[in-house]
Protein backbone atom coordinates (compact mmCIF):
# COMPACT_ATOMS: atom_id res chain seq x y z
CA UNK A 1 0.00 0.00 0.00
CA UNK A 2 1.68 3.29 -1.65
CA UNK A 3 -0.69 6.21 -0.79
CA UNK A 4 0.27 9.21 -2.33
CA UNK A 5 -0.31 13.25 -1.94
CA UNK A 6 1.30 15.59 -5.33
CA UNK A 7 1.20 19.22 -5.50
CA UNK A 8 1.75 19.63 -9.64
CA UNK A 9 2.01 23.56 -9.20
CA UNK A 10 5.04 23.03 -6.35
CA UNK A 11 5.95 19.83 -6.99
CA UNK A 12 5.17 18.66 -3.40
CA UNK A 13 5.28 15.04 -2.40
CA UNK A 14 3.91 13.01 0.77
CA UNK A 15 3.57 9.50 0.51
CA UNK A 16 2.01 7.40 3.62
CA UNK A 17 3.03 3.72 3.04
CA UNK A 18 3.95 0.06 4.30
CA UNK A 19 6.47 -2.39 3.68
CA UNK A 20 5.69 -2.12 0.03
CA UNK A 21 7.70 0.92 0.35
CA UNK A 22 10.46 -0.62 1.77
CA UNK A 23 10.63 -3.08 -0.87
CA UNK A 24 11.77 -0.09 -3.07
CA UNK A 25 14.84 -0.16 -0.48
CA UNK A 26 15.75 -3.42 -0.92
CA UNK A 27 18.93 -1.98 -2.04
CA UNK A 28 21.27 0.53 -0.09
CA UNK A 29 20.42 4.07 -2.14
CA UNK A 30 19.59 7.62 -0.78
CA UNK A 31 16.23 7.96 1.63
CA UNK A 32 15.71 11.40 -0.38
CA UNK A 33 12.74 12.24 1.16
CA UNK A 34 12.25 12.99 5.22
CA UNK A 35 11.02 10.07 6.66
CA UNK A 36 9.46 8.32 9.60
CA UNK A 37 9.43 4.67 9.68
CA UNK A 38 7.43 3.39 11.88
CA UNK A 39 7.34 -0.55 13.29
CA UNK A 40 4.26 -1.32 14.56
CA UNK A 41 4.38 -5.04 16.42
CA UNK A 42 7.18 -6.72 14.47
CA UNK A 43 10.80 -5.96 14.50
CA UNK A 44 12.04 -4.31 11.26
CA UNK A 45 15.73 -5.42 10.19
CA UNK A 46 16.95 -1.78 8.47
CA UNK A 47 20.63 -0.79 7.62
CA UNK A 48 21.29 3.11 7.99
CA UNK A 49 24.33 4.57 6.14
CA UNK A 50 25.90 0.87 5.99
CA UNK A 51 24.88 0.07 9.69
CA UNK A 52 22.87 -2.83 10.74
CA UNK A 53 19.46 -1.24 12.89
CA UNK A 54 16.43 -3.55 14.31
CA UNK A 55 13.72 -1.24 14.71
CA UNK A 56 11.85 -2.79 17.33
CA UNK A 57 7.69 -3.04 17.63
CA UNK A 58 6.30 0.74 18.72
CA UNK A 59 9.43 2.54 18.11
CA UNK A 60 9.85 5.37 15.20
CA UNK A 61 12.85 5.85 13.25
CA UNK A 62 13.78 9.41 11.59
CA UNK A 63 15.59 9.65 8.60
CA UNK A 64 16.71 13.11 6.39
CA UNK A 65 17.39 13.38 2.75
CA UNK A 66 20.87 12.66 2.94
CA UNK A 67 21.36 9.23 4.23
CA UNK A 68 21.33 5.62 2.86
CA UNK A 69 18.79 2.98 3.39
CA UNK A 70 18.57 -0.72 2.88
CA UNK A 71 15.50 -2.86 3.71
CA UNK A 72 16.13 -6.48 4.99
CA UNK A 73 12.99 -7.62 6.38
CA UNK A 74 10.17 -7.13 8.67
CA UNK A 75 6.38 -6.18 8.39
CA UNK A 76 3.29 -4.17 9.57
CA UNK A 77 5.06 -0.52 9.62
CA UNK A 78 3.91 2.43 8.57
CA UNK A 79 6.10 5.00 6.46
CA UNK A 80 5.96 8.81 5.73
CA UNK A 81 7.64 10.60 3.54
CA UNK A 82 7.80 13.70 2.07
CA UNK A 83 9.94 16.39 -0.30
CA UNK A 84 11.17 19.60 0.98
CA UNK A 85 8.42 21.13 -1.13
CA UNK A 86 6.10 19.38 1.07
CA UNK A 87 6.78 20.75 3.90
CA UNK A 88 10.00 22.45 4.36
CA UNK A 89 11.24 22.20 8.21
CA UNK A 90 13.42 25.13 7.28
CA UNK A 91 10.75 27.58 7.12
CA UNK A 92 8.51 26.20 9.83
CA UNK A 93 11.01 25.94 12.03
CA UNK A 94 9.82 28.41 14.49
CA UNK A 95 6.20 26.49 14.22
CA UNK A 96 7.67 22.94 14.44
CA UNK A 97 11.42 23.65 16.32
CA UNK A 98 13.03 20.12 14.79
CA UNK A 99 16.16 21.19 13.09
CA UNK A 100 18.59 20.40 15.62
CA UNK A 101 16.83 17.55 17.38
CA UNK A 102 14.69 15.83 15.36
CA UNK A 103 16.38 16.10 12.00
CA UNK A 104 20.03 16.83 11.73
CA UNK A 105 20.54 16.58 15.69
CA UNK A 106 23.81 15.37 17.24
CA UNK A 107 22.43 11.58 16.91
CA UNK A 108 23.40 10.12 13.57
CA UNK A 109 20.08 8.60 13.50
CA UNK A 110 16.63 9.43 15.92
CA UNK A 111 14.76 6.85 17.15
CA UNK A 112 11.82 7.23 19.14
CA UNK A 113 9.78 5.05 21.71
CA UNK A 114 6.39 4.86 21.65
CA UNK A 115 4.24 4.00 24.85
CA UNK A 116 0.36 2.62 24.94
CA UNK A 117 -1.00 6.49 25.37
CA UNK A 118 1.54 7.67 22.52
CA UNK A 119 0.68 4.90 20.26
CA UNK A 120 -3.29 5.54 20.61
CA UNK A 121 -2.74 9.50 19.98
CA UNK A 122 -0.42 8.78 16.59
CA UNK A 123 -2.89 6.03 15.64
CA UNK A 124 -5.60 8.71 15.67
CA UNK A 125 -3.22 10.82 13.66
CA UNK A 126 -2.56 8.44 11.33
CA UNK A 127 -6.42 7.60 10.75
CA UNK A 128 -6.77 11.22 10.03
CA UNK A 129 -3.98 11.32 7.50
CA UNK A 130 -5.52 8.53 5.79
CA UNK A 131 -8.95 10.27 5.69
CA UNK A 132 -7.75 13.77 4.48
CA UNK A 133 -5.80 11.53 1.67
CA UNK A 134 -9.10 10.62 0.25
CA UNK A 135 -10.39 14.36 0.45
CA UNK A 136 -9.78 15.91 -2.92
CA UNK A 137 -10.25 19.61 -2.17
CA UNK A 138 -8.57 23.07 -2.34
CA UNK A 139 -7.58 23.00 1.30
CA UNK A 140 -6.16 19.30 1.20
CA UNK A 141 -3.01 20.25 0.99
CA UNK A 142 -2.87 22.54 3.86
CA UNK A 143 -4.38 20.11 5.53
CA UNK A 144 -2.03 17.64 5.44
CA UNK A 145 0.39 20.07 6.13
CA UNK A 146 -1.00 21.06 9.30
CA UNK A 147 -1.21 17.14 10.36
CA UNK A 148 2.58 16.87 9.32
CA UNK A 149 3.46 19.78 11.51
CA UNK A 150 1.58 18.34 14.35
CA UNK A 151 3.07 14.90 14.13
CA UNK A 152 6.47 16.24 13.65
CA UNK A 153 5.80 18.48 17.22
CA UNK A 154 4.57 15.50 19.09
CA UNK A 155 7.68 13.12 17.70
CA UNK A 156 10.00 16.41 18.62
CA UNK A 157 8.87 16.32 22.21
CA UNK A 158 8.93 12.97 22.52
CA UNK A 159 13.02 12.65 21.12
CA UNK A 160 13.47 15.28 24.00
CA UNK A 161 11.49 13.70 26.72
CA UNK A 162 13.55 10.29 25.66
CA UNK A 163 17.46 12.13 25.17
CA UNK A 164 19.67 14.27 27.00
CA UNK A 165 17.76 17.23 26.30
CA UNK A 166 15.20 16.39 29.10
CA UNK A 167 15.53 18.68 32.35
CA UNK A 168 18.04 21.62 29.97
CA UNK A 169 16.96 25.00 29.63
CA UNK A 170 15.15 25.86 26.73
CA UNK A 171 17.49 28.70 25.90
CA UNK A 172 20.08 25.77 25.63
CA UNK A 173 18.31 23.56 24.16
CA UNK A 174 18.24 26.61 21.37
CA UNK A 175 21.75 26.82 21.31
CA UNK A 176 22.12 23.16 21.15
CA UNK A 177 19.82 23.29 17.87
CA UNK A 178 21.80 26.13 16.41
CA UNK A 179 25.25 24.25 16.89
CA UNK A 180 23.66 21.35 15.39
CA UNK A 181 22.37 23.15 12.45
CA UNK A 182 25.85 24.96 11.97
CA UNK A 183 27.73 21.89 12.29
CA UNK A 184 25.50 20.01 9.04
CA UNK A 185 26.50 23.03 7.12
CA UNK A 186 29.94 23.84 7.60
CA UNK A 187 31.19 20.16 8.75
CA UNK A 188 32.88 20.07 5.47
CA UNK A 189 35.22 22.64 6.20
CA UNK A 190 35.16 24.11 9.02
CA UNK A 191 36.20 21.14 12.13
CA UNK A 192 37.50 23.60 14.85
CA UNK A 193 35.03 25.03 17.76
CA UNK A 194 36.16 28.29 17.58
CA UNK A 195 34.56 28.50 14.31
CA UNK A 196 31.18 27.46 15.54
CA UNK A 197 31.51 29.54 18.94
CA UNK A 198 32.16 32.99 16.74
CA UNK A 199 28.91 32.21 14.70
CA UNK A 200 27.01 31.41 17.59
CA UNK A 201 28.30 34.78 19.19
CA UNK A 202 30.36 32.51 22.40
CA UNK A 203 33.42 31.58 23.43
CA UNK A 204 34.31 28.03 22.99
CA UNK A 205 34.38 27.22 26.71
CA UNK A 206 30.61 29.19 27.06
CA UNK A 207 29.48 26.65 24.28
CA UNK A 208 31.09 23.51 25.51
CA UNK A 209 29.40 23.95 29.02
CA UNK A 210 26.23 24.55 27.43
CA UNK A 211 26.75 20.89 26.41
CA UNK A 212 27.90 19.78 30.17
CA UNK A 213 24.62 17.72 30.50
CA UNK A 214 25.32 16.26 27.03
CA UNK A 215 27.40 12.74 26.62
CA UNK A 216 28.84 14.50 23.49
CA UNK A 217 31.29 17.45 23.35
CA UNK A 218 31.10 19.87 20.63
CA UNK A 219 34.44 18.31 19.26
CA UNK A 220 33.08 15.00 19.44
CA UNK A 221 30.12 16.22 17.51
CA UNK A 222 31.92 17.66 15.03
CA UNK A 223 34.23 14.80 14.88
CA UNK A 224 31.20 12.16 14.70
CA UNK A 225 29.96 14.06 11.89
CA UNK A 226 33.14 14.64 9.38
CA UNK A 227 33.34 10.21 10.36
CA UNK A 228 30.51 9.99 9.28
CA UNK A 229 30.29 11.46 6.25
CA UNK A 230 33.80 9.59 5.12
CA UNK A 231 31.97 6.19 5.92
CA UNK A 232 29.28 7.14 3.50
CA UNK A 233 31.60 7.88 1.07
CA UNK A 234 33.99 5.13 1.27
CA UNK A 235 30.68 2.48 1.46
CA UNK A 236 28.76 4.38 -1.41
CA UNK A 237 31.06 5.81 -3.78
CA UNK A 238 34.51 4.61 -5.38
CA UNK A 239 36.16 7.58 -4.56
CA UNK A 240 39.95 6.92 -2.80
CA UNK A 241 40.58 8.31 1.21
CA UNK A 242 43.01 11.02 -0.29
CA UNK A 243 39.64 11.90 -2.96
CA UNK A 244 37.04 11.97 0.44
CA UNK A 245 39.78 13.63 2.96
CA UNK A 246 40.03 16.63 0.34
CA UNK A 247 36.11 16.37 -0.05
CA UNK A 248 35.31 16.97 3.61
CA UNK A 249 37.82 19.83 4.75
CA UNK A 250 41.17 18.29 5.14
CA UNK A 251 44.48 19.61 3.14
CA UNK A 252 46.56 16.09 4.12
CA UNK A 253 44.50 13.29 3.53
CA UNK A 254 46.58 11.53 6.76
CA UNK A 255 44.84 14.13 9.54
CA UNK A 256 41.28 12.52 8.70
CA UNK A 257 43.10 9.18 8.51
CA UNK A 258 44.00 9.84 12.48
CA UNK A 259 40.42 10.87 12.99
CA UNK A 260 39.30 7.52 11.11
CA UNK A 261 41.19 5.29 13.51
CA UNK A 262 40.95 6.56 16.69
CA UNK A 263 37.06 6.16 16.04
CA UNK A 264 36.93 3.31 14.52
CA UNK A 265 40.21 1.84 14.71
CA UNK A 266 40.79 1.48 11.17
CA UNK A 267 42.19 3.87 8.71
CA UNK A 268 40.09 4.64 5.90
CA UNK A 269 41.87 2.96 3.42
CA UNK A 270 41.23 -0.61 6.30
CA UNK A 271 37.66 0.17 6.54
CA UNK A 272 37.17 0.16 2.83
CA UNK A 273 39.38 -3.25 2.50
CA UNK A 274 37.07 -4.52 5.37
CA UNK A 275 33.76 -3.48 2.87
CA UNK A 276 35.14 -5.51 0.47
CA UNK A 277 36.27 -8.55 2.17
CA UNK A 278 33.35 -9.01 4.33
CA UNK A 279 30.52 -6.36 3.06
CA UNK A 280 27.96 -8.17 5.57
CA UNK A 281 29.47 -7.18 9.00
CA UNK A 282 29.51 -3.27 7.74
Amino acid sequence: MIKEFKELSTDALFKIANEELLNTYKVSKLVDFFTFIWAKKTTLLLEIDGVSIALEPNNIIVLTPNQYLKYIEGTDSIIYQFNREFYCIKDHDKEVSCIGILFYGNQNTSIIKLNETHQRKLDLMHQVFLDELETVDNIQAEMLRMLMARFIITTTRLIKQQSDFNNVYDTQIDLIREFNVLVEHHFRKEHSVSFYANKLFKSPKTLSNNFSKFKKTPLRIIHERIILEAKRLLIYTEKSAKEIAYEIGFDDASHLSRMFKKHTSLSPSEFKKKLILDPVAN
